[in-house]
């Protein structure tokens, strides 16, 4: 059997160091927010090479406790795209504000900067690029516009954990960058977890607060907060995991370097790399017009794809009179959804299962 992610055997290839930390959390009686995650949180913000790292319980979490450090609330619009993982939207509800979706770049599947700037009103306080499936955004574009409008960039990074923009981390390149921890993710715990990174000092220790109930350092609560702390644990594991992610992120590109290769002439469109950027493939996404009869065709050969996303956000209708689409017409966003499948990718994959998918993908195309 073969998944499209595998967080089993990335445990598995870092098995010895990760029990070894997990043992010296469980011995030392410190289980929330101590010396790990004080520790993770510096290498961390050292990775992504920026001043301030804040670990939170999700990704989700960061993206609302960022929102809410920043005064975004009631009242508000937050610019996004709709296809996105359903987290990015849910922070912005949560938060109070109003999500306003725009379409992606039919390349890239990222938020188009000129549908971008249409969508800005009188209301609109942020933006949240979203680097998607481990590609980044166009960066340039998108702050130049945010910059014009006085507008706060939070990227949402919960896909691309060490993809690099023009030589930066995604996440240090706007106000804050928000990051997932899901198990799945390049950078994966063993449970749930979330990051937010900033250079800005007072956005850093109002997130702080916010993460435990507006506390500040007597326990006295200046402002209601949530309950959204990175426990010990998972922060030794994310630790172990972190000074191994460039290698993992590597054998990514390589994987998906096989695929371009032995894919190519086969009536699939490719992913695109944005010029001077690091994709890391969080997900290696094909589109192919015979998309269903392929899923159909690789599960029936134990290799199982998903589907990142079946449907854009704006088609949920559990988000009906939540959302607003800035044109009514997101067409890119439409237009993939019957077509996208994420092949299996993750470091761990053998060469002789990469070659079973793509001799599975060759049979059915061919």
């Amino acid at each position: 059997m073969i998944q499209c992610a595998n967080p089993l055997a990335q445990y598995k290839s870092h098995q010895e160091e990760i029990l070894e930390a997990v043992k010296r959390v469980l011995e030392s009686g410190n289980y929330i927010l101590g010396p790990e995650v004080e520790a993770f949180e510096q290498s961390f913000a050292a990775y992504a090479g920026i001043d301030y790292a804040i670990g939170v319980n999700s990704g989700t979490d960061a993206l609302i406790l960022t929102l809410r450090a920043l005064n975004i609330g009631s009242g508000d619009e937050v610019i996004t795209v709709s296809h996105t993982a359903l987290a990015t939207i849910a922070a912005i509800i949560a938060s109070g504000a109003t999500p306003v979706l725009v379409d992606i770049e039919p390349d890239y599947y990222t938020l188009n900067p000129q549908g971008f700037r249409r969508a800005i009103t009188s209301k609109t306080r942020a933006v949240v690029p979203v680097h998607l499936y481990g590609q980044p955004a166009d960066m340039d574009a998108i702050m130049d516009i945010a910059r014009q409008h006085d507008l706060f960039v939070i990227e949402d990074c919960a896909q691309a954990t060490g993809a690099i923009y023009k030589s930066k981390r995604v996440g240090s390149i706007g106000d804050a960058g928000c990051f997932s921890f899901y198990p799945t993710k390049n950078l994966g715990a063993i449970g749930d977890g979330g990051m937010v990174i900033t250079r800005k000092s007072e956005l850093a220790g109002r997130i702080r607060r916010l993460r435990q109930y507006g506390w500040n350092n007597h326990k006295e609560t200046e402002e209601p907060g949530l309950n959204s702390r990175l426990d010990e644990i998972q922060a030794a594991i994310l630790n172990v995991k972190l000074k191994n992610l460039d290698k993992g992120n590597a054998r990514r590109r390589d994987i998906a370097q096989i695929y371009n290769k032995e894919l190519a002439g086969l009536p699939v469109t490719l992913p695109v790399e944005r010029q001077d950027t690091t994709h890391v493939y969080h997900l290696y996404v094909v589109a192919c017009k015979k998309r269903d009869q392929l899923k159909k065709q690789l599960a029936e050969n134990k290799i199982f794809a998903g589907i990142h996303y079946p449907s854009p956000v704006h088609l949920h209708g559990g988000y009906g009179g939540k959302i607003i689409s800035s044109s009514g017409q997101l067409i890119n966003t439409e237009t993939i959804q019957a077509e996208i499948l994420s092949l299996p990718i993750y470091p761990e994959l053998t060469r002789v299962e990469i070659e079973s998918v793509l001799e599975t993908i060759s049979s059915c195309l061919k």
